[in-house]
């Protein structure tokens, strides 16, 4: 009977430790799930940003090392270049290698921050679709220099009576004729 005493204590502290060790796990996870998580930021905008704290020549060696696969030497080459921390360097270097950034000097940076009054068209990497339609008839344009804050400009000229200025501002921001634009901007004006 002496002989069963030592397996069964060690059995009784192993038993504890187990169950000690999942209480705090489980501890961990509920405080997690109280605290909350934040949501992941944009990747696109990570290496925007992440773009925009380098120079021209430390930007070309960047991407230098993505492409020849120094994912190491690009962390470092960044962590240097800006001082962020190592985490927040490896974060910038997934980003910029996930979706590459072109170079863009301060001074685009800041003429981009400013609005433009001139509304000078932009391109962007999808094509919009705006459908408009009036019983049977329906009318579609479809456009890379659309999205919806310029589209929601043109319908607020187009309702607000201005029509010429909305079927501008359409041939404007999309390769129509004046003619198809007015007969778009005829199926808004409600």
């Amino acid at each position: 009977m002496e002989s069963l005493v030592i397996p069964v204590i060690i059995l009784a502290v192993v038993a504890a430790g187990v169950a000690l060790a999942a209480r705090a796990v489980s501890r961990r996870q509920a405080a997690v799930k109280q605290a909350g998580t934040a949501p992941a930021p944009d990747p696109t905008e990570v290496a925007r940003r992440a773009a925009a704290k380098l120079s021209e020549d430390q930007h070309r060696r960047l991407y230098a090392l993505i492409a020849q696969g120094q994912a190491m030497a690009a962390i470092k080459l960044y962590y240097e270049a800006t001082g962020e921390g190592l985490r927040a360097s490896r974060d910038a270097v997934g980003a910029l290698a996930a979706h590459p950034q072109a170079y863009r000097s301060p001074a685009a940076e800041a003429a981009e921050a400013e609005p433009d009054d001139d509304d000078t068209p932009q391109r962007f990497p999808y094509r919009y679709r705006a459908i408009a339609s009036k019983g049977d008839v329906t009318r579609e344009v479809s456009s890379n220099m659309l999205n919806d804050e310029i589209y929601g400009r043109i319908r607020t000229l187009a309702r607000s009576g201005d029509t010429e200025g909305a079927a501008t501002a359409l041939t404007k921001h999309s390769d129509i004729s004046m003619k198809q634009a007015r007969e778009f901007i005829a199926l808004l004006d409600d």
